[in-house]
Formats: C-alpha cells, structure tokens, sequence
C-alpha cells in the first residue's frame, strides 16, 4: 500500500517554521561575528533538517533551495568561504525563498500544488558556494509597487514583502493573513466554543449575584409579623448563598486562565519576519538599515495577536522611509551609514509594551506643524498654540502625511491613522510617541493581555451606570469639598504632590441632571466629600466626579453593533445582573473631550485679562507630572506669558541653558534632578544668576522652605496652599 504523505504536511510544516525561523535568527547573529562556530554550526543543521525532510515528503522545490543553502553554510563551516555582507544577503533569499514555499504548502495543504523552484536563486546560491560569482552579483527582487501602495492592504508577516521566489503567485490583499492557526495545540474552534462558554457564565454570575442581592433587601424590608419565624433560615440560606457564589467566582476565574492559556501565542508569530521585512523596505529606498527584534517569547491572545501584523508593518514602513536618514545624511551628522530599527516588546503589570525605535533624525515637529496648517487640520491661531507633543499626534490624523512625493512605500496620507485605529479603538490600548530631532523615534503600544474578558469599575451618575476598564483607572479617592483648587476657571485637585484637573463626568457627558436617581445599593458609599475616578492614560490625569460607585469585577464587554462603531466616547457594553446595557466608556476620548473643554476655558479666561499683562515674559515650567505642568501653563497664557515646559530637572536645566527665560517655576520632588539642585545649578549660570525662580511643590515643612532659600529661590509656594492669583501677583512682584 503506497504512503499517504498528506497527513504528515502539517507536522512538517510546523518543524520546518522553527528551523526558518532559527535559520533567521542565525543569519542575523552571523551579520555581527561571522567567526562564531557554534552559530554557523546550528544553522547549517538547520538547513540539513529541512532539505532532508522536504525530500522524504517529495517536495522537490523545498529540497533543492535547502540544499543549496546547505552547500554555502557548509563551506562556511569548513573555511572554504569566507562571510561577506553580499553572500549574507543571499542567504537572506534563500530563507525567505524556503519560508514562502513552506507558507503556500501549508495554504494548500498538498505538496503537488507546490510552485516549482526558483531556478535563478538556486543557481546563484551554487555559484556562491563554490565561488565562482560575487554574491554582489545578485540582484534583490524590488518591492512589488501594486502589493506594497494599496491603502487598506494588510501585507503579510509571512511570507515576508519581496522575498517571495519569482514563480511563486503573490497573494491578494484579502488572501493574506498570519498562519498561527497550526501552532496551537487544540482546534481553534473549540477554543472559540470555550472563550464564549466563559462568556455566558460570567454572564449568568452576575444575574446569580443579583438573586443574592434582590435577597438581602426583602429580607430587610420584610415585616416582622410575617418573617420572624422564618428570619434564621433565611439567614442561614444568604449565608450558603454567598458562599455558593465564592465558590463560582473561584471556578469562574479558573476557568477563564486556562482558557486564556489555550488561547495565548507568542509575539514570535509577529516578530519572526521582522528583520525581513525590514531589510527589503530597506533595500528599496536605498538605505542600510539593521533590525534587532526582542521579546518575541512575550505572549498574547491570539486575538490580539492576529491584528497586530498590519499597525507593526505600518510602523516599520514609518521608520524606514520617514524616520531614518540616507547614509549620506547619517554620515554627515557624525552617525554610522547604517541605522537601526528596534522592535522589542515587555511585559508591564497587565500591559504588554510593543515599541518600534529608530535611531533616525526624529519628528520635524517645525514641518508637521507647517504641513497640517497647509492642508488646514489646524487654524493659525491653534498653531502657535501647540505644543510640541500636540504637533507630534498630528501625525495621527487622517491623510497626513510629511513626504513631498507620493511613492511606493509612502507618501499617501495613510498608515499612522490605522496604526491609531487598530491600537486604541480595535484594540483597547494605547500609543505613545517619543521624539528628539537628530537622536530618533519611539512609538510604543500598550496592549491589554486580552480582550475576552475584563476588570470593570461601574459607577452612578444622575440614575445612570457607566463603566470604565480597570486598566485606565488610577485610583477611587474621595476629597472633601473644601480641599477643591479653582484653576483657570475649572477644578483641580492634589495628588501626591500633582495637579489633577476635576470635572464632573455628568458635565462631560452633558447628562441631564433631571433624572431620578435609583434606590439601588452601591458599594463604598461615604457621607461627605466628592467621589472621584481618576484616570489615567500614559502620563496624564483627570478626576471625574461620580456619584456611586456600584460595583468592581470581572465583565465579558461586548462590541458595540456595527451602526454605532463611531462613537468614540464609548468602547463597548456590558450586561448587569439586571439585564441591564451599560456603556464602558473610553478613557483616552474622556480626557481628549476635557482638553478641549480646558482649551476653550483657558481662551475665555486670557480674553478676560487681556492688557493685563503689558508685556510677554517668557516662563518655564518644569515639573515631572505632565498635569501639573499643563495646569500651571494654561494659569500663565491666561495671563499672557509665554510658557516653555521641562519634564525634570536635568531636562529643565538644559531648556534654561539653550534659551532665555525672565522666570522659572519648579517643583521639588523630580527624576535626574530635584528641584533644589536644578535651583543651586541655575545660581552658578551668569545669565540665571538675579532671575526670579519660584519652588511650587507640596512640601510644606519649614526645614523645606529654609532649603529653598539657601539654594537661591525667590518664592515657596505649597501646592496645598496653591491660587492662581497669589501665583501670578508673586511672579509680577518679581518680575517688576
């Protein structure tokens, strides 16, 4: 009876992934020490490995690529050939010759539909093992412009951009997609069937803790004639209730890990192919580029996962074209010819951290603020008025873009407005962008574990429930009224030593506050003072004031149907015990609707003191938290000075050494450099030594204040004792 080899495609499939994948990781580590045995010894087994298994299965085109491959590596191994940066670049081909036709074997799923081999590879790699033509000699394949310019396209991770063999069909973009789908053990099917079984009793859970509910307020509201008797087995019954309750949360939460496990790739699925992908981007600009990949064993679930492939390619795409310099320019500015791109992902409580890094020459924050009044997504008056982290989240919006000629790899207006889309709104996460003009860029993401199932804070406001995802929630605190700050006409409260702005969250939604309130019971509930949420994306605060805190869990959160996916205000919904629908809000949006609102009071608050200020000093602010920083800026433009901002104190000393400034405000307590020391290293600057600076903080002891004087300050100000108006009268007295 002849051998059915069909059934042994998948294995192969899979064994042949990681030996691409370690034949990858080897030709990079090859490029640093080409001398490194042991590197050049595992590399070659790996060839060997899939030459001789392709062969049994009888998939010629695999075996006879490896076998070339195998050639080369062996002369390598045995000193016969020498590395060269050419020779690497064809080795490169071959490997990514191998990954496309195990990619399109494992589509098909049928060695007999495998396209044939690339000849022209296979005769150019047999040459080079012999030496017999310069690597040099081989031409790359360019970037297929049809593929690489189609906006919605989502290009593929694997097979990797240009590395597809010339007798292999490129695949639509609607065809492509990432193959995780063999790498886990259990049928995703079930796996889907499992999540959403999780679902339905997280769901049920929260009806079964309303029954518990319900109970204790007929059992309080009863009468005694007709429950006495029945009082001490109705208590007994609460009591095994509650129980039989903390027995399904255990199991619940059991459950929903090992279902999560089931479910969790690693980011390896995304990363693998990176340096690929970044050396043909690369080569069809012209320019050199090295890519370090790291954290690849961090895990996701593979819902977040299968979305990633298409805002990382993005992000790369950015890096090579606009981020990094020709090697002419990088050669001019003191730099290596060669940059860098580094896609590197951590683990950060219960985030996961992606970021891309490219040592180019940073953000033109000057031409993407040209670039955006031109094409009218800001007025002129908004221009001036931006700070630099405002011009850089331009970046963001909608058909911008910076490059002056459309080309194949960019230049269309859009990639970043995707990236933003998938990360934030499909993903429930963040991005966060780091820019130094001529050092380079960072674009971080930060992701949840998982969508599946989330920790939820719901909250009262005039009668309705609103929810918010535990991963934006700073912290629950409620302030007595009287310890409530007036900043530029809004509310502030402080923090641990940080103005944070407050705002009502039924002003911001515009809630009516003619509903009746419910009766229903909440959790935490206080007699006095204001009950706030504080929440936090990246470095930025708000407090929103709310009436109830109703409860904290678990909660499935359901999308949101297909007519109503633009309301950014809203995330997605989850379901009560009542049955009830309850909105989860989105934090990033909250605190992007309070900005503007802040913007339009800090504008009505300057047109009040217009002329008060007869001429325009120029002030920098420089304190750690970005809040207290923007707080104390919008109090000083409503008066008319022009504000710069520092971050610390070695930040702030480098701002006041490159500019001029007629006073400085500082906090204290900052990283690299406190605000003592920052005030003693001004005193020795000449230009510094009689310009009035001012220590703003929350330290209020009197050795503190004695410190302050001793170091140079002018003023102590305690953040607790804080008022705009004594602020701006004590910078006048200074100032004269």
């Amino acid at each position: 009876m002849a051998l059915d080899i069909k059934k042994f495609i998948s294995r192969f499939v899979e064994e042949a992934r990681e030996h691409v994948k370690r034949l990858g990781e080897g030709l990079d580590a090859l490029s640093h020490d080409s001398h490194d045995r042991d590197n050049i010894n595992a590399i070659f087994r790996s060839a060997h490995t899939i030459k001789g298994s392709s062969r049994m299965l009888k998939l010629t085109a695999i075996t006879e690529t490896a076998h070339k491959l195998e050639d080369i590596l062996g002369a390598l191994r045995d000193g016969s050939l020498n590395y060269r940066p050419e020779l690497g670049s064809l080795l490169y081909r071959g490997v990514d010759a191998i990954a496309a036709l195990v990619e399109s074997l494992a589509t098909s799923g049928d060695g007999a539909t495998l396209p044939p081999v690339d000849e022209a590879l296979c005769v150019s790699l047999a040459q080079a093992a012999t030496g017999e033509v310069a690597a040099a000699e081989v031409l790359l394949p360019a970037i297929d412009p049809a593929r690489d310019s189609a906006p919605s396209a989502v290009e593929p991770i694997l097979p990797p951009l240009s590395a597809t063999p010339s007798s292999l069909a490129v695949p639509s973009p609607a065809q492509v997609k990432l193959n995780s789908a063999d790498t886990v053990r259990v049928r995703l099917a079930k796996l889907d069937e499992l999540i959403k079984l999780m679902g339905e009793v997280v769901s049920s859970h929260a009806t079964l803790r309303q029954r518990l509910l319900d109970f204790r307020m007929i059992e309080r509201d009863g009468s005694p004639e007709c429950w006495a008797q029945h009082r001490a087995r109705l208590h007994h019954f609460g009591l095994t209730l509650r129980d039989d309750v903390q027995s399904q949360e255990l199991l619940m939460d059991e459950l929903h890990d090992k279902a999560l496990i089931m479910r969790m790739l690693p980011l390896a699925m995304v990363f693998d192919s990176a340096g690929r992908v970044v050396r043909d981007l690369a080569h069809s600009v012209g320019k050199e580029v090295e890519c370090v990949v790291s954290g690849a064993e961090i895990e996701l679930d593979r819902q977040m996962i299968d979305k990633l492939s298409d805002p990382i390619i993005h992000l790369l795409r950015n890096a090579i074209d606009h981020g990094l310099e020709t090697p002419a320019e990088r050669l001019a500015a003191g730099k290596s010819a060669q940059g860098r791109v580094t896609l590197s992902a951590r683990q950060d409580g219960g985030w996961v951290v992606i970021e891309v890094v490219d040592d180019g020459g940073g953000v033109p924050i000057e031409a993407v603020r040209e670039k955006a009044l031109r094409k009218g997504f800001i007025s002129a008056e908004q221009a001036i008025g931006l700070s630099d982290q405002d011009v850089v989240d331009l970046i963001f919006r909608p058909g911008f873009s910076t490059s002056a000629i459309i080309t194949d790899i960019s230049g269309r207006g859009v990639g970043m407005d995707v990236v933003k889309q998938s990360i934030v709104d499909d993903l429930q996460g963040e991005v966060a962008v780091e820019t130094r003009l001529g050092v380079g860029t960072t674009f971080a993401l930060r992701l949840p574990l998982s969508l599946a199932v989330m920790r939820v804070l719901l909250v009262e406001v005039n009668g309705l429930s609103f929810g918010f995802t535990a991963q934006y929630v700073d912290e629950l605190i409620r302030v007595p009224h009287e310890e409530m700050l007036t900043v530029v006409e809004r509310n502030a409260v402080i923090i641990r030593n940080e103005f944070v702005p407050v705002v009502a969250l039924a002003d911001l939604l515009h809630v009516s506050d003619r509903l009746v309130k419910t009766t229903r019971s909440s959790v935490g509930t206080f007699d006095h003072g204001m009950l706030l949420v504080v929440v936090r994306v990246r470095n930025e605060k708000l407090a929103l004031a709310v009436d109830n805190l109703l409860d904290e869990r678990d909660m499935v959160i359901k999308p949101l149907p297909e007519h109503m996916r633009r309301l950014t205000m809203v995330s997605g919904m989850v379901i009560t015990g009542r049955n009830e629908l309850v909105s989860v809000l989105h934090a990033p949006a909250l605190l992007e609707l309070a900005r503007k609102a802040r913007g339009q009071a800090s504008r009505t608050e300057a047109v009040g003191h217009a002329g008060a200020q007869e001429s325009a000093y120029s002030i920098l602010v420089v304190d750690d938290s970005l809040n207290t920083r923007e707080i104390e800026k919008d109090v000083l433009e409503a008066w008319g000075y022009h504000v710069t901002l520092a971050e610390d104190g070695m930040d702030g000393l480098q701002q006041a050494r490159s500019g001029t400034f007629d006073a400085i405000l500082t906090d204290v307590e900052m990283p690299n450099m406190d605000g003592f020391t920052l005030t003693s290293m001004l005193r020795q600057e000449e230009k510094y030594r009689d310009t009035p600076i001012v220590i703003i903080t929350s330290r209020e002891k009197e050795e503190d204040k004695r410190r302050g004087i001793e170091v140079g300050a002018d003023a102590y100000i305690v953040k607790g004792e804080f008022d705009q108006n004594s602020l701006v009268d004590t910078l006048r007295s200074l100032l004269g």
